[in-house]
C-alpha cells in the first residue's frame, strides 16, 4: 500500500523536510553559569560558530537550494549582529529561539515572559516579526504555548507529541505545534565538553546520518513531518558538514520530500487543519 499524501502537503509528496539549524553560540553555556565567561576554551568552542559553522552551512544550503530554519537566541543577535543579513538574506527564516537559552522550565513565570519579550524587542530592533519559537533545550514550560498564543506567533518546535503537525489551543487561537525529537537532533550524537558539561557524545558522522535517513525513510513510508536540528557549533564541523549534505542530497533524490521551513509548514498545516491531540494530552489543557 502507497502511503498517502497528507492534506497538508503538496500532491505525490509524503513528508515534509525542516532543517533547523539552531545558532546558539555563547548562551548554551553562559545559561550554565555566567563564570563560564572568563574560561576561553568553551567560550572559543561555541564561537566557532560565528567564525566557520554558520558560513559553512550557508554555504551548503546555498548550493543546494534548501531553506532552513534558524533558531537565534536575542542574546546572541546582540553580540554577533551580523549574523542577521546572511540569514535573511538569503531568503532563510530567522525564529525566536529565547533571550538567553535558559530552559523555561527553570524560570519563573515572570522571569519566562521577560525573557521571551526581550528577544522580541532585539529581533524587532532587526526588523524580523518571528512566526515561530523554539524553547532552549525544548523545555517548554506549563505557561510557554500561551505566551507564544498571545504574541500572536503561528507555532511552536518544542514538544513531541506526534509526527506531524498538530494544533493546540491556547488563548482562543490555534497554535501549530511542529513536533520534534531527540532522535532528529544532533546534539546527542556530537555534542561534548568537559566544563560546562553539556555533553559526552563524539560519534562518527555515518552513525548519525544512518539513523536520520533510517527515520527519513521510515516518514517517507508513514508520511509526516522529518524535523532536523543541526546546530552550527556541531554540524558545521567540516567532515559533519559533508556528511549532512549527504543526506540532504539524498532527500532531494527521492521526489516525494517536500523542503520547507518550520514557518511554511506550519502555514500549510493551518491551510489544512490536522487534527488536534487526543483529549487529556498535558500541553491542550
Amino acid at each position: 500500500m502507497e502511503p498517502a499524501t497528507p492534506s497538508w502537503l503538496p500532491e505525490g509528496k509524503t513528508t515534509a523536510f525542516a532543517l533547523t539549524i539552531p545558532v546558539d553560540c555563547e548562551t548554551v553555556v553562559l545559561a550554565e553559569g555566567r563564570r563560564f565567561a572568563q574560561h576561553p576554551l568553551p567560550m572559543s568552542h561555541q564561537v566557532y560558530e560565528i567564525q566557520r559553522g554558520v558560513p559553512r552551512l550557508l554555504g551548503m544550503l546555498d548550493a543546494l537550494g534548501i531553506k532552513a530554519t534558524f533558531f537565534v537566541p536575542g542574546w546572541t543577535l546582540e553580540r554577533h549582529p551580523q549574523l542577521v543579513e546572511p540569514i535573511v538574506g538569503a531568503g532563510h527564516e530567522l525564529a525566536h529561539h529565547s533571550y538567553s537559552h535558559r530552559p523555561p522550565t527553570d524560570m519563573s513565570e515572570s522571569e519566562e515572559r521577560a525573557d521571551f519579550e526581550r528577544a522580541l524587542e532585539v529581533m524587532a530592533a532587526f526588523g524580523v516579526t518571528p512566526a515561530g519559537h523554539r524553547a532552549a533545550y525544548w523545555s517548554a514550560s506549563s505557561r510557554t504555548l500561551d505566551i507564544v498564543a498571545e504574541y500572536g506567533l503561528r507555532y511552536d518546535t518544542s514538544l513531541m507529541g506526534d509526527d506531524s503537525p498538530y494544533l493546540v489551543r491556547r488563548r482562543d487561537r490555534d497554535v501549530v505545534e511542529l513536533p520534534c525529537h531527540w532522535i532528529l537532533d544532533d546534539f546527542d550524537h556530537y555534542a561534548f565538553l568537559p566544563q560546562p558539561r553539556i555533553g559526552r557524545n563524539v560519534e562518527a558522522p555515518q552513525t548519525a546520518v544512518g539513523i536520520w535517513r533510517a527515520e527519513l525513510d521510515g516518514l517517507r513510508r508513514y508520511g509526516g513531518l522529518y524535523q532536523l536540528t543541526c546546530h552550527a557549533f556541531l554540524s558545521g564541523r567540516a567532515g559533519r558538514t559533508l556528511a549532512l549534505r549527504g543526506l540532504l542530497e539524498y532527500a532531494l533524490s527521492c521526489g516525494d520530500v517536500e523542503f520547507m521551513t518550520c514557518g511554511e509548514a506550519a502555514r500549510r498545516a493551518l491551510a489544512a487543519p490536522p487534527a488536534r491531540p487526543r483529549a487529556g494530552v498535558t500541553e491542550t489543557q
